[in-house]
């Protein structure tokens, strides 16, 4: 298909030189410099686009909520699937478009008394966090956001449209929960949704010796139900997303006050930790909003990772708090997992270790003239004594665009799998632009 006749049958292509070209090519964490951006607003359209880009050999880059990093890596066709948001809700089943953000998804719940287990922030898009599997503010309660898709909509790379479900393609639904945009392009997510009619807020400050505050935190959590999700952070003063120094939050599943204050109170009397808030609000009010990208002061490099920790050992402790205290620029993230996320067995879905506690990620922010080669190089040793401690990697939670990270991503056995579905759905790797998974 020939440019003229991409426009003629998507009607909205932006190039280079055309007046819309720096606000298309714009997203939420960075400019891009694709060959084209494919403004989609049908599934007809997707069809299009992704014929067009097979036959002129470009890779094809999805964009939903464009807080990928991928959007950052030059050429190919940038496939903006903004305008296919719509959220319809049909008793606890909800059909979400493609380009969906989940504080509009959390919204439309809210109204019906429903929720899903989404990402922390309100303009993440519904496609990039489910495919990538979804740690969520729930994901004790209910898993992550993959567990609760039930059935796809699919443009696949020969430009067919299929339907997908457990029943109908159950390898296809196994490799997109957690095997990421790999197989073609999800026009149309369908969840189960769960009964919510609210949460219950948590915002406790940690004072004091840190090692005791998340040595408690993670005594309470082994034993805590599964509505309750928690998270530690410790940042520094430079980071706008987040008041500076120590605190732990979190929501209990519902908004019954008295029994997330129940499940609390071992952590609420432990040393240092201090309440500061606990109250029952509406899920889509938890949701943060993240700053967009400003091209006057981009975001600063990151010297470390994640990694997904069966156990929070003393050890995986002190090496977090000390990775803390050798670097003033630096942040840690813990969150309690198990619960539901635990009852997915492992074969079930692409998504890697299933028999984590623990998700944890940790880094130095690289701010120019900050770090020298001595602390970048002291950096990188203590993050990698962590990443030995962990047993997989979120790949959400990185904005690496080496094509080779997916192999840190799965284990062999998971790759080996993930590779016979990509052979069957994208032989020719159309969708290589996403941590990749390379046809067998």
């Amino acid at each position: 298909m020939a440019n003229d006749d991409l426009t003629a049958a998507l009607g909205t292509v932006i190039r280079p030189g055309d007046p819309d070209w720096d606000v298309a090519r714009r997203f939420h964490s960075g400019i891009g410099e694709p060959a084209l951006v494919a403004r989609a607003s049908s599934t007809d359209d997707v069809r299009a686009a992704v014929t067009f880009a097979a036959a002129e050999g470009h890779p094809v880059m999805v964009r939903g909520g464009g807080h990928s990093a991928w959007g950052t890596v030059p050429g190919g066709v940038t496939l903006d699937l903004a305008a296919l948001a719509d959220v319809a809700v049909h008793g606890t089943r909800v059909r979400v478009g493609g380009g969906a953000q989940w504080g509009a998804v959390a919204r439309a719940l809210a109204a019906r008394g429903l929720g899903l287990s989404s990402g922390d922030t309100a303009s993440v898009g519904v496609g990039g966090l489910t495919l990538g599997g979804g740690i969520g503010l729930m994901v004790r309660a209910w898993g992550l956001a993959c567990d609760q898709l039930v059935g796809v909509q699919l443009v696949t790379a020969d430009g067919r449209v299929i339907e997908a479900t457990d029943a109908t393609e159950p390898e296809l639904m196994w490799a997109l929960r957690g095997g990421g945009g790999n197989f073609g392009v999800v026009t149309r997510f369908d969840f189960e949704a769960h009964p919510l009619d609210g949460v219950v807020a948590v915002e406790l400050g940690v004072e004091g010796d840190a090692r005791v505050a998340i040595g408690a935190l993670r005594d309470v959590m082994a034993q805590a139900p599964r509505e309750l999700t928690l998270t530690y952070m410790d940042v520094p003063p430079m980071d706008p997303s987040a008041p500076a120094g120590a605190s732990i939050s979190g929501v209990w599943a519902g908004a019954d006050e008295d029994r997330a204050r129940e499940a609390l109170a071992p952590l609420l009397e432990a040393p240092g930790i201090v309440e500061r808030s606990l109250g029952a609000r509406p899920y889509p009010d938890v949701l943060l909003e993240a700053p967009e990208f400003d091209p006057e002061s981009p975001m600063p490099g990151f010297v470390g990772g994640n990694t997904l920790l069966r156990a929070l050992t003393d050890d995986a402790i002190d090496h977090l708090v000390s990775f803390r205290e050798s670097n003033p620029a630096s942040v840690v993230l813990l969150r309690s997992l198990g619960g539901a996320f635990g009852d997915v067995a492992q074969h079930a879905s692409a998504f890697p270790a299933r028999d984590a506690t623990w998700f944890a990620m940790v880094g130095a922010f690289d701010v120019p003239g900050m770090l020298s080669d001595e602390a970048r190089a002291r950096a990188l040793s203590d993050w990698g004594a962590i990443d030995a401690l962990g047993s997989g990697v979120y790949g959400n939670f990185t904005t690496s665009t080496d094509p080779t990270w997916a192999t840190r991503m799965y284990p062999s056995a998971t790759m080996a799998r993930l590779r016979a579905v990509k052979r069957r759905w994208d032989p020719g790797n159309l969708f290589s632009r996403n941590h990749n998974v390379r046809p067998a």
